[in-house]
């Protein structure tokens, strides 16, 4: 707040009265899925969204009831609960899954474990947004068509709703279809302008003074009223062990959903993301709900797409949800129970697709094949098989990715250009050549067990393939930063080999660490440690003096620069 900029505020507010008029009817539909009253549903967002102003890092990421946690404490519950449960015990059991689950985040907060969301790629970031962008448009086909659509999976839904497409109602869907040319056009014409709150307001409109819900329109309805009271759960007749495996998954998959949605978007580099700071305020957002009567929470996708979509800056467009809700639950609910559920269904949709960046994707496919692929199994997985196990599937393809590219990574023989200062791929430079009887060779990676094979070959490869008889082998360490015990004995063996051929093994670049981890295994002793060198021209130096004294003249490539040093 420190550096809040006037200017920020338009976009805030507006952001936060068109988020609030969607979040309305959706957390109250989440808070019946869970089998709580519909007003639970706007408890649990005051709490959180306060929390997360405070301690989130994310400026845009609307925090609060979420679809798939909400599924997932909807089983928890029910198998804790049973089907005698009555309301009571399932408030008082929604209430402890909250806690738990912001007990397991802050356990990973303490004990620092944001650090894997570095296996999150940038390609399935991407593919993470264009799946959430096809659930969030799927998730809004019934609000659109007012066709009901069955499935716990969004193809499901998706087949269903296909089946039943000739059973659309026309004037929802009418609805839908002039509110979306609407968003549109005014994105078109006019994009700074905050066309999605008034084309809402528009609809509303249209709706209370033609009366359109004589033609079967849908509209939000009764709004109730109350504000939570503070209490402490009864945990008398809960078994917490029970508890904890279904806590920890939904708190995997909120962490998940909610560290992808904060980085998508970050808006720059003065915007991070600490995702150890993300555990915790996740964490203590979950906390909090539980004692104001609320149920596990975790970043919504398509509110933030919202958020951002019509303008918001800050988490002040949060704090602008927060004062909405509570004006909602105490007297301003009429204001929004004239609002078309196809409307909102179209804006969501509208949002949706400006979360797929072409622009990008044309990007990473320039880039590598491999990983447009990733995003594309990411887009597919998510969409198919939800969040948890989409990104679950892109990690696992990314790790893959990684592994093939270590284990055969790129290698070559370096030599001079000429007027190129320095040691060069033979391969970059049409006109160099390699110093006679010299090969210099280059691998790009750390050299360990998945590689060490691949390594040995290369090196005898470039050995063989050579026109000349070869006297030394030099080794550029300068990418083989660290070496395990299967690598040392590949150099080793290595090592011997080129003996056996009368070729000197030497070794140049070699940074101290790795040089004390070789140490100890004998290998530096039997390589000889004078062949060890921390830069290529002592290395090439050395190699030109003794090919020098042995044939009396100077090795064929080397430059005159070399020599006069």
């Amino acid at each position: 707040m420190r550096d809040y900029q006037r200017g920020w505020l338009k976009g805030d507010v507006i952001a936060g009265i068109t988020v609030a008029a969607y979040l309305v009817p959706q957390v109250m539909a989440f808070a019946s899925i869970v089998g709580l009253p519909a007003v639970v549903g706007l408890w649990a967002v005051l709490a959180p969204m306060a929390v997360y102003f405070f301690l989130g890092t994310s400026r845009k990421m609307s925090i609060g009831p979420e679809s798939t946690t909400v599924l997932m404490s909807a089983a928890g519950i029910s198998a804790l609960v049973g089907a005698a449960g009555g309301p009571e015990q399932i408030a008082e059991v929604a209430a402890i899954m909250s806690i738990a689950v912001g007990l397991v985040c802050l356990v990973g907060y303490i004990a620092r474990l944001g650090f894997l969301t570095r296996l999150l790629s940038r390609p399935v970031l991407v593919g993470y947004l264009i799946g959430i962008a096809v659930l969030m448009i799927i998730s809004q086909l019934s609000e659109m068509t007012k066709i009901d659509t069955e499935g716990e999976q969004a193809w499901q839904e998706l087949v269903s709703f296909f089946q039943q497409v000739t059973e659309a109602h026309i004037p929802t869907l009418l609805m839908a279809v002039v509110v979306l040319v609407l968003l549109y056009v005014a994105h078109w014409v006019a994009p700074k302008f905050p066309a999605p709150l008034l084309v809402l307001l528009l609809a509303a409109g249209a709706v209370a003074v033609f009366h359109l819900d004589r033609f079967g329109l849908v509209v939000i309805g009764e709004v109730p009223r109350g504000l939570p009271a503070p209490r402490l759960p009864d945990l008398s007749d809960l078994d917490i062990w029970a508890l904890l495996p279904y806590a920890v998954g939904i708190a995997i998959v909120g962490f998940s959903d909610n560290i992808l949605t904060a980085r998508a978007f970050a808006s720059s580099k003065d915007d991070p993301i600490d995702a150890n700071q993300e555990l915790l305020a996740l964490g203590t957002a979950n906390f909090a709900n539980g004692f104001f009567q609320g149920f596990p929470v975790s970043t919504s996708g398509s509110r933030t797409v919202l958020g951002n979509t019509v303008g918001a800056k800050t988490q002040v467009h949060s704090l602008v949800v927060i004062a909405i809700v509570i004006m909602v639950l105490l007297f301003a609910g009429p204001i929004l129970e004239s609002f078309p559920e196809a409307a909102l269904g179209a804006l969501v949709t509208y949002a949706a697709t400006q979360l797929i960046d072409v622009a990008e994707l044309k990007r990473i496919a320039r880039f590598r094949t491999s990983e447009l692929f990733i995003t594309a199994v990411t887009a597919l997985s998510v969409t198919i098989f939800g969040v948890l196990v989409g990104i679950g599937v892109a990690i696992a393809l990314s790790i893959l990715d990684l592994i093939r590219r270590i284990t055969s990574p790129y290698a070559d023989v370096l030599g001079y250009a000429p007027g190129v200062a320095g040691m060069h791929s033979l391969d970059d430079y049409p006109d160099s050549q390699p110093v006679e009887g010299l090969v210099v060779f280059r691998y790009d990676s750390p050299i360990f067990f998945a590689n060490a094979d691949d390594f040995s070959a290369r090196a005898m490869q470039a050995i063989d393939v050579s026109p000349q008889p070869i006297r030394w082998f030099l080794l550029n360490a300068e990418a083989n930063t660290e070496m395990d015990l299967t690598a040392v004995d590949a150099l080793d063996d290595l090592r011997a080999e080129l003996k056996n051929r009368g070729i000197r093994f030497a070794m140049a670049r070699v940074k101290q660490n790795l040089q004390r981890s070789l140490a100890p295994t004998g290998f530096i002793e039997a390589m000889g440690e004078e062949y060890v060198f921390a830069t290529l021209p002592t290395a090439v130096r050395a190699y030109a003096r003794e090919f020098q004294q042995q044939c009396n003249r100077i090795p064929e490539g080397i430059p005159d620069f070399i020599l006069d040093k």
